[in-house]
This record gives structure tokens, C-alpha cells and sequence, in this order.
């Protein structure tokens, strides 16, 4: 991009342009160089050789305005601490709607139904219909498995046992249904089978399988829709972001790499991120609390693509000012940092700071009073031109910082390694928003991308209604969503004698009317490590239990409470 086709920038902006020939500044021989403050390092200037090159070096510094600041007015030269800069003109904050959660008012909501507020009704039903049909035509194509039709609940269930797996870590799958006693957990068994949950997982499809088909046939031309597979899960997710929730004044957009070791073009790699390859997203959160409001899926090259740079279409799909307002502040790294970019979001009535490459286009080329290596560290420089102000100051390296929201500095110092409540680093929201998901991460282990995909969306879902519960003023401490998402069906409630009161009659029944349909291992069999299987079912607890007199087992586990 030309910085020279911005609103709000001049012809005289080409200056700053690289160049091939020899740079010559030219200074009014009026000028004069500030003394450095106290905190500086005084730096010997060299003495002019040749006329043009280098300035003259005064002894005494004078206080300039703001208005003999600007790259273009000739001057040409960094400054430091002795010079005051003006404060900018900031717009208001005006966003579409009170920022926070956008909950029901006086109205309590549980785990769960925060949880079914991204997964909707229909989406479930979606992926049920979906799912049905792909085990159908795989068991049609011949693939050898049993499959009953699965039901809305059941994937509740299975949901639920995906968010319990990411809580407690086994080395397999089938270690949650072990008997060994080093694992021996009950709460995936009283959910369903092992069987049933790998036939869910082999068969689990978000989109329609004929859709799919006729999506495959279009594979080389535009019309070819390389997400499809996740398409109706992947839109109804970032619609219910952006419903339930209006972020605060500081956002923060940044990558975010999904693991996978897929062979498809989708997967990126990038050095930098403890996860180098992947599937990239990038994101748009808030900075405080780390919720993600918006993000998209990184395709490739897009025909759509305006020519400025990916950094700069990132930033623009992801900033939907519509929804959003005006008078925010985004924060970002030196990946989308651009004057051009700052420019264009400033006329957006959007402020924007981040951390910028000295060899972007539009960056000052001028070397005079510039940081040297000599330089002590909390020494600073700083250059306004126009609206855009570019800082640079030492820590442990050089820091470079392009900005149209601050100041260039106003006087106070602060502490290095003390962390403060009221100082928050507004850049690290997408940061923050991997964090809480790396946590408790869900992701298994699959060759399917677009599973890879399900299981990171069930993370966004579980990180958003995490925050969601903490910003709404509920009275009551946030739980898993795993036990209310099993709880909601009504076909494998968890076995306990305490759920059958004094005055009740329990009475084995069988589970269907063929007496091998259903057959499983006696809960209190398959305990002691007999293999003793049972259509029988208690009509109270839908617990299987045998009737073989040597076990008596229906006696021990309703009269006796043993488990």
C-alpha cells in the first residue's frame, strides 16, 4: 500500500518511501538540536565533513512545540524527553451496545445453559441429522460397525464426556473405560460404553454428506468451498459470539495456531508459536477478560484480497465496526502494524497501537538523534507525523511502537517486574484467550480436519460461557459442563442409591423385548472381574444388574448400598 493514497496524508509522505538513491536532509542552519534529560545518554556528535551531512551540536536544549514535530516540516530528527508533545484528539467511545455480557437481566444461568446458547437446539439437531446419515452411507458402503441412530441426548452425552477427557488426561481412549485399578473412573461408564463412544466419534459430521459430495465435485474452481465441512457449526459459532457478548473499549487481534499433523493445504506453519504447525486462526478478542468474539479460518491466498497485505485484510474482516461501534482501541503485534493500516482505522473513527518493523513502508527513515546501542536503557525517542506518533525506547533491546492514541510520554516512571492491577496490557487478549483454553484442552487426536475443528470449537464454546458466567454476576461459582451435559439426558442418569427414595419398589425389568438386545456386563460383576452379562435393568436407576443366585447381586447393590 501507498501511504501517499490515504486519506489524510499528503504527496509529501513519499519521502518516506525506501529509496534507492543517496538520502541527503538539508537543515535550516536555525536549527537546534534539545539537550537530553537527565535520564539520557549524551551521545558525541560528529563533526560535519561535508555540507548537508550531520547537524551542529549545541550545548544548551530549548523546549519546542508539537508544531515543529512533523516528519515533513523539515526538521527531520528524533526527540526525546525535553520535548512535550501534544495530546491527541481522541473520539468518543460510542459502542452499539453496553459492553458485557448480553444476558437475560435478573435471570440465573446455569453451566448448561450458557453452554446451549452456542450450541443451540439446532445446531445439535444439525449435527445429529448429519451424523445419522454418514454412519448410514458408510455402513452402506460396506464398513463393519453397530450403529444405533443417535439421538439429540446422546450427543449431549458424548459432549459431555469430550469436556471430561480434556479435564483428566489418560494415555488412550480406552483407559476411561478401564477396570485396572490405577484408573477405574466411573463417570465415563455411567455415561455409555466405550463401543458407543468410538462408533460417535467414527461417524460424527457436521455438514450434510450430499452437500459434501457435491462440494468435492467443484475442487479446483472458485465455486470450491474449502470449509464447508464445518460450515454450519463454524457460522453459528461466531454468530452466538457476537450476540451474547459486546466487548470492552480495548481489543486485542493475534494468530491462533489449532494443532493438527493433517495432510491438507490448510495447515500453516509458523516458527514463532509453541504450536509451529497447524491450522491458523486469527482472532479478534476482548482484552480484559479474553473472551473471543470474533475470528475466521485461514484458507490461503484469497482472490478477495485488497492488495494492501494479509495483515491488513486480517484486521479488517475481523473489526465488524458495524456490531462493534466507534471509538475503540485495538492493540496488535508487528505482524499487522502498518501506518497505512493506522490511517485508514483512525478515519474508521478506530484508535490502534502496536509494536511495528523499522523497514515497514511509511516508517521514518531519518537517522539523526536516533537510539545508538550506547544508549541506557529506559532512553527514548519519538517522532509525530500527523496523527501517527512512532516511539522507540530501550529495555532489554530496542522497542519500536506506532500509535495514534498516546502521548509520546508524560513523566512517569515505571517499575520493571512489578505487576500492578490497575496497569493492564491490553495487547495480550488473544493471549489470555489461549490460555484459558490450553488449560483443559479437549483436542484429540484425529486424521479428519474438520473434527480437529469440532473439538476446537467445543474449547471456544467452554472458554466464552466460562467468561460469560464470571461477567454476569452470578451468585454461585462457575462448574464443569460436563456433569450438567450428562445430567441432561434421561437414558444414562449416573448410578446412586441415593436417587431412589424409601418409599419407592425397585424391580428388574428387561431393557427391550428381545433379551440380547442391550446385553451388557452386571455393574457389580464387572467390578470383582466376572463376566457375567444381564438383560436385566432396574426400572428406577436404569442400572443393568443379573439375578444369579450364587451373586444375588440386585440384593446388594438396592438393599445392602454396595457399589
Amino acid at each position: 500500500c501507498n501511504n501517499s493514497n490515504h486519506k489524510g496524508l499528503d504527496s509529501s509522505d513519499e519521502e518516506l518511501l525506501p529509496s534507492t538513491s543517496k538520502e541527503v536532509v538539508c537543515l535550516p542552519p536555525t536549527s537546534k538540536t534539545p539537550t537530553p534529560s537527565a535520564g539520557d545518554t549524551v551521545r558525541p556528535q560528529p563533526t560535519p565533513r561535508k555540507q548537508n551531512r550531520g547537524r551542529p551540536h549545541s550545548g544548551q536544549g530549548t523546549k519546542r512545540s508539537a508544531s515543529a514535530m512533523s516528519v515533513n516540516d523539515g526538521t527531520e530528527s528524533w526527540n526525546d524527553c525535553s520535548v512535550e508533545d501534544e495530546v491527541p484528539a481522541l473520539p468518543n467511545f460510542l459502542p452499539k451496545r453496553n459492553p458485557g455480557a448480553q444476558l437475560v437481566m435478573d435471570r440465573i444461568y446455569s453451566p448448561l445453559q450458557l453452554f446451549q446458547l452456542f450450541f443451540t437446539g439446532s445446531v445439535v439437531d444439525t449435527i445429529v441429522k448429519n451424523t445419522n446419515t454418514f454412519a448410514r452411507m458408510r455402513s452402506e458402503a460396506g464398513k463393519h460397525f453397530l450403529w444405533l441412530p443417535l439421538k439429540a441426548e446422546e450427543l449431549h452425552s458424548y459432549i459431555a464426556l469430550v469436556i471430561y477427557i480434556g479435564l483428566l488426561s489418560a494415555k488412550n481412549i480406552i483407559d476411561y473405560w478401564s477396570g485396572k485399578e490405577i484408573y477405574r473412573l466411573p463417570f465415563p461408564k455411567s455415561i455409555m460404553s466405550r463401543s458407543r463412544f468410538q462408533a460417535i466419534s467414527w461417524n460424527l459430521h457436521l455438514c450434510d454428506p450430499e452437500d459434501d459430495r457435491e462440494n468435492s465435485r467443484k475442487k479446483g474452481t472458485q465455486a470450491y468451498d474449502r470449509l464447508f465441512k464445518i460450515k454450519p457449526l463454524y457460522n453459528d459459532i461466531i454468530s452466538a459470539c457476537k450476540t451474547y457478548f459486546h466487548p470492552d473499549r480495548q481489543l486485542a487481534v493475534d494468530e491462533r495456531m489449532v494443532a493438527t499433523r493433517a495432510r491438507i493445504g490448510i495447515k500453516q506453519y509458523m516458527k514463532d508459536k509453541p504450536t509451529n504447525w497447524g491450522y491458523k486462526l486469527y482472532v479478534l478478542a476482548d482484552s480484559a477478560c479474553g473472551f473471543t468474539w470474533n475470528f475466521f479460518v485461514y484458507e490461503g491466498k484469497s482472490s478477495l484480497a485488497t492488495g494492501k497485505g494479509l495483515s491488513y485484510d486480517s484486521v479488517m474482516q475481523l473489526l465488524d465496526l458495524s456490531l462493534l461501534g466507534k471509538g475503540y482501541q485495538l492493540f496488535m503485534d508487528n505482524f499487522y502494524t502498518s501506518p497505512c493500516l493506522f490511517m485508514d482505522l483512525l478515519a474508521k473513527k478506530t484508535l490502534a497501537c502496536g509494536t511495528i518493523r523499522t523497514n515497514r513502508r511509511g516508517f521514518p527513515r531519518m537517522k539523526a538523534n536516533d537510539l545508538s546501542c550506547r544508549d541506557l536503557r529506559g532512553t527514548i525517542r519519538w517522532l509525530r507525523d500527523g496523527k501517527l506518533l512512532f516511539v522507540k525506547w530501550i529495555d532489554t533491546r530496542e522497542i519500536t511502537v506506532c500509535l495514534t492514541m498516546h502521548m509520546a510520554h508524560d513523566g512517569d516512571a515505571v517499575l520493571r517486574r512489578v505487576k500492578n492491577p490497575e496497569t493492564i496490557i491490553y495487547m495480550g487478549g488473544v493471549d489470555l484467550s489461549d490460555a484459558l483454553i490450553g488449560y483443559y484442552n479437549v483436542l484429540h487426536k484425529t486424521t479428519k480436519w474438520y473434527k480437529t475443528f469440532f473439538f476446537h470449537f467445543v474449547d471456544i464454546v467452554v472458554v466464552n460461557s466460562f467468561i460469560l458466567h464470571h461477567t454476569s454476576d452470578a451468585p454461585e461459582p462457575s462448574t464443569s459442563h460436563a456433569p450438567e451435559l450428562s445430567a441432561s439426558t434421561s437414558h444414562a442418569p449416573e448410578p446412586s442409591t441415593s436417587a431412589i427414595s424409601a418409599g419407592d419398589t425397585c424391580c428388574p425389568e428387561y431393557f427391550g423385548s428381545d433379551a440380547a438386545s442391550g446385553r451388557r456386563v452386571c455393574a457389580l460383576c464387572k467390578l470383582s472381574g466376572l463376566n457375567v452379562k444381564t438383560p436385566m435393568y432396574c426400572t428406577k436407576c436404569n442400572v443393568p444388574l443379573c439375578l444369579v443366585p450364587s451373586r444375588n447381586c440386585f440384593r446388594k447393590w438396592h438393599t445392602d448400598g454396595q457399589s
